[in-house]
């Protein structure tokens, strides 16, 4: 489940459609999910809808509108998980991402699912000192995300599971595209 349903009011333009190596942070984030071999790939929309489902043509995505997107990232997790539960009924786990996080990669993806399918646990990226997203819940956690506050983000439920969260760290999840002066330091970091 790829999270782009935000408006990008800190960055002043959709940040999803930002360039970066030479394809927007959605197509990038969407054709990493793709590449670690996560299937359904499914898109929440929100602020933008018509533009996202032309940026992402030709790839084998869905992409899914959170008509309340507005009322926060909560909203947008229920959608996506329902719209997963809808395409994929057997699917026995949803991996959560952003678009806003361009150094994410296919590996970090394969990683945070294998730790899952050891564990059983719910798997969250390790970076800055926190867990966060991309993160992997199994089914029996999709409750939780559903009963999300409307303006929370995975966060607060990845903090409460406390011993029941296994991690797998990546310190480069902690580049994130929100501002514009975020953006330029992106632009400006060397290609690996």
């Amino acid at each position: 489940m790829l999270l782009a349903a935000g408006a990008s009011t800190r960055m002043g333009q959709p940040k999803q459609l930002l360039p970066y190596q030479g394809r927007t942070l959605l197509r990038r984030a969407a054709e990493t999910a793709l590449a670690a071999g996560c299937q359904p790939v499914v898109i929440v929309t929100g602020a933008l809808h018509a533009e996202l489902v032309k940026e992402v043509a030709g790839l084998p995505v869905q992409l899914v509108h959170n008509a309340v997107w507005e009322a926060g990232m909560g909203t947008s997790i229920g959608v996506g998980v329902k719209a997963v539960e809808d395409a994929a009924p057997e699917a026995a786990a949803v991996l959560v991402l952003l678009s806003d996080q361009p150094l994410i990669t296919p590996e970090l993806l394969r990683q945070l699912m294998t730790a899952w399918q050891q564990s059983g646990l719910p798997v969250a990226t390790g970076y800055a000192d926190s867990v966060g997203v991309p993160a992997v819940f199994g089914r029996p956690v999709w409750p939780q995300l559903l009963a999300l506050p409307a303006a929370a983000g995975a966060k607060p439920l990845l903090q409460r599971l406390g011993d029941e969260l296994g991690v797998v760290s990546f310190a480069p999840a902690a580049t994130d595209v929100d501002t514009p002066e975020q953006y330029a330091a992106l632009l400006n970091q060397p290609e690996s």
